[in-house]
């Protein structure tokens, strides 16, 4: 359901249950497996994740829901896994390692919250993305109206969470969903280049970056106080010294 390959300071997830990586309770522990395995390799510093289907993700197992409306024990299963897919999108947002989405097709529901849990997103230009549940009665229950609303802001959420809307590419950055859009043909080239470009840094300090920044983007208390804790590891690194005592001697 998701392969895994690292290679130096990269790894490589790759979506790949036909046709549109539809999640179930496998594929969430299946995500799970991935993640323990990319935190224990200590020299990645980045995790790219994509999918080998035109579609990024479509978002809850279609069979799975038509199973759960018949019965209690069916809405109790479907509020189990929805808690699943929070727990693990929770340890893939807090992973010291950065993460990037490279969303080459369309990303709805859980599969969009899949993205949003990233630190990164690159979209397709003719990728559409969203959390449209409303249509269907539901909400977007996986971290979707927390991480669209701390990503975008109130006005945003509203607008997408409240009206069902799916927006592509280049309004989807405008909108602050993603960082980046690129055509079709080019995303994958441009997400392999921006993986490379992170990788290039170490990964201890991407990851006391990372930490910063959560605790600021969650309103958190303590963010300073991190900073300079960082700041002591890091200086006290030797690849840290060793780009330095480079970059002083070049000046």
């Amino acid at each position: 359901m998701i392969s895994l390959s690292i290679e130096g300071a990269i790894a490589k997830a790759t979506l790949n249950r036909p046709p549109v990586n539809a999640i179930n309770e496998a594929w969430v522990a299946r995500l799970d497996d991935v993640l323990g395995e990319v935190e224990s390799h200590a020299e990645v510093g980045v995790l790219w994740l994509r999918s080998s289907e035109k579609v990024f993700c479509a978002g809850a197992d279609l069979a799975l829901m038509r199973s759960i409306f018949d019965s209690a024990e069916g809405r109790e299963r479907m509020i189990a896994l929805t808690r699943r897919m929070q727990e693990v999108f929770a340890r893939l947002e807090a992973l010291p390692k950065v993460t990037l989405a490279e969303i080459g097709g369309p990303a709805m529901g859980g599969g969009f919250e899949l993205a949003l849990a990233c630190d990164l997103r690159i979209v397709a230009d003719s990728a559409r993305v969203g959390l449209p549940e409303a249509r269907l009665g539901l909400l977007p229950a996986a971290g979707g109206t927390q991480r669209m609303t701390r990503i975008c802001g109130e006005s945003v959420a509203r607008r997408l969470i409240l009206g069902a809307e799916l927006v592509a590419g280049a309004e989807a950055v405008a909108l602050g969903l993603a960082q980046w859009s690129a055509a079709s043909a080019e995303i994958e080239n441009q997400a392999c280049a921006l993986s490379e470009r992170l990788a290039e840094l170490p990964p201890v300090t991407l990851a006391a970056n990372k930490q910063c920044i959560g605790i600021a983007a969650t309103g958190g208390s303590g963010g300073f106080e991190a900073e300079l804790e960082g700041s002591a590891r890091l200086l006290a690194a030797p690849e840290t010294r060793r780009r330095v005592v480079g970059f002083l001697e070049k000046r």
